[in-house]
């Protein structure tokens, strides 16, 4: 049996297929029935959780091979990642009291960084996860390509498609979720003991420039990408509702400046298959 959190998501829901297609029994860790559902009719058995409930996250969890764990992302936090801290606090107590036979964590590119910045709440993560008494990895995946969401509408109805990786050319390691899915999954299936660190990339690095002209192909008429200039983003973000934009700003910049990166070193380091086209193409089909 396998626990599998955010099994609603795009990452979540590749592991658990691909677990289910394997043969094994998977428990999918749900909010609600209804969101439960769809796994139910897959034959997952249905455990209902919320992050902040660690009784209900031990029996999620409780009996279980592996976990796969991933934190409910928080775009917009409040100062010192609160939210963030809470539920890491309580997987890491229904984690240490249900006693699973390894947790894979999904984790961030840039986890290491000392900078302040949004991903910092995967760093603090990885922290409190790594002492566990148990085989623990940490899935260090480089930028969602699927980000890329957010170009499909502007660029099939202007073909200008704002940018804040800058400069256009300067390739950024990224990936697909599905890739991140795969190696997720696989690392379920793996032994070890202690703490390792995987890191994770597409079969090549992309740039804005790059995304560009992907969706030129595949939507047959001209896009470019266009900077957004960096002291306007504060204003935009906040027009958007946002009420703390810093460390996403700060995010941004990590990846701009080239400091968020992987660490390197001991970190084992895999790469994916899904190409750029791939992923667009898919987000293209969903949009329209």
């Amino acid at each position: 049996m396998y626990a599998v959190t955010g099994i609603t998501g795009q990452v979540g829901g590749v592991v658990a297929r691909l677990l289910l297609a394997a043969g094994h029994e998977v428990r999918a860790v749900v909010r609600s029935a209804e969101k439960g559902k769809p796994w139910a009719q897959q034959g997952c058995e249905i455990a209902l959780a919320d992050v902040n409930d660690q009784a209900a996250l031990e029996r999620a969890f409780e009996g279980t091979e592996g976990v796969f764990i991933l934190l409910p992302p928080t775009f917009d936090p409040s100062p010192g990642f609160p939210e963030a801290r809470q539920a890491i606090a309580s997987l890491r107590a229904a984690i240490s009291a249900a006693k699973p036979g390894k947790v894979v964590v999904l984790s961030t590119i840039g986890a290491q960084a000392t900078q302040p910045n949004l991903l910092n709440q995967l760093q603090i993560l990885e922290q409190e996860m790594a002492p566990l008494d148990m085989p623990v990895a940490f899935l260090r995946a480089a930028w969602f390509i699927e980000n890329a969401a957010w170009d499909i509408a502007p660029a099939r109805e202007t073909g200008i498609v704002p940018s804040f990786l800058q400069p256009l050319d300067k390739p950024v390691p990224m990936v697909a979720t599905a890739d991140i899915g795969h190696v997720a999954f696989e690392l379920l299936g793996e032994t070890w003991e202690g703490r390792r660190i995987v890191e994770l990339e597409g079969p090549v690095r992309i740039s804005p420039a790059l995304i560009a002209a992907s969706l030129t192909r595949l939507l047959g008429r001209k896009v470019s990408m266009e900077i957004v200039p960096r002291d306007t983003w504060e204003t935009l973000f906040r027009s958007q509702g946002m009420k703390n934009p810093t460390p996403r700003m700060q995010m941004i910049d990590g990846f701009n400046e080239g400091w968020i990166c992987f660490e390197g070193g001991e970190a084992e380091s895999r790469k994916g298959r899904v190409q750029l086209d791939t992923v667009l193409r898919s987000l293209i089909e969903k949009a329209y």
